[in-house]
């Protein structure tokens, strides 16, 4: 190979090459012979960036349409107020009421809340039960825990914020020291059942809510709340004397 030839093709056999860094200067060598320069372009090829695919989430509001759900929560009137729809595909179908097996030492008739799994059950005969999702408290430390009787019951609740709220919200709950009646925008909702404890009001109660998203969350300030549609189906099953066993934290039935 002379030495036209090598300096005539090594462009060649660097052409396919990628460089980290840029070539050396090309220094000419006179071989007095006539050369005919041709110039080649080194093309950089950019890695394309890598892409991981994102792993898709069911977020809240993506849960399958079930007629028999759509049809027990649709709206409804109550002792003259609206009771709204609910949109079960925003909610876990878990927290919806359905009977389930139950085989925990409760008499039928007594009413199970489990905070730790966001669910209360009545207990039904023969190891069965009715499965209600509830929303509790945003600290454990809040939620009532123990036994306790229904010492009272209520359509449309009236609600009274607590001293606390008061005091530390005027603004928002000053003006309702006398409570809020009873009505589509109460707190409240439908129904409330209120536990007692030794004749006691223990303050604590199971009642529905303005804000079916919560079922399931942590977002009371103690209270129990269901889905309207369920604090009234438990209400027509429920009588003043009716037992209630509220579970500690992390001793759930799950």
């Amino acid at each position: 190979m002379n030495r036209r030839f090598f300096l005539l093709s090594a462009p060649l056999f660097l052409a396919g090459c990628t460089f980290r860094h840029p070539l050396p200067k090309m220094v000419p060598i006179d071989t007095g012979e006539p050369v005919t320069t041709t110039t080649y372009v080194i093309r950089r090829h950019k890695a394309k960036p890598k892409v991981t695919p994102k792993k898709k989430k069911v977020s809240y509001g993506e849960y399958p349409l079930n007629e028999k759900y759509a049809s027990m929560y649709a709206a409804t009137t109550d002792n003259g107020f609206p009771v709204s729809a609910v949109d079960t595909r925003r909610i876990n179908p878990e927290y919806l009421r359905q009977e389930v097996a139950f085989h925990m030492p409760y008499k039928p008739g007594t009413i199970v809340v489990d905070p730790t799994n966001f669910f209360c059950y009545f207990v039904l005969s023969e190891g069965r039960a009715m499965r209600y999702g509830v929303g509790v408290a945003r600290s454990a430390a809040a939620d009532f825990q123990g036994e306790a009787t229904i010492g009272r019951k209520a359509v449309w609740p009236t609600w009274h914020p607590t001293s606390s709220m008061v005091q530390k919200q005027p603004q928002r709950y000053g003006h309702l020291t006398d409570g809020m009646k009873g009505g589509p925008g109460n707190p409240l909702g439908a129904r409330a059942l209120y536990l007692y404890r030794g004749g006691t009001d223990t303050l604590f109660r199971l009642h529905g809510t303005v804000e079916p998203w919560s079922i399931g969350k942590r977002v009371s300030s103690g209270c129990i709340r269901f889905l309207n549609q369920d604090i009234i189906d438990l209400y027509s099953r429920v009588p003043v004397g009716t037992r209630a066993v509220v579970l500690p934290h992390k001793i759930g039935l799950g």
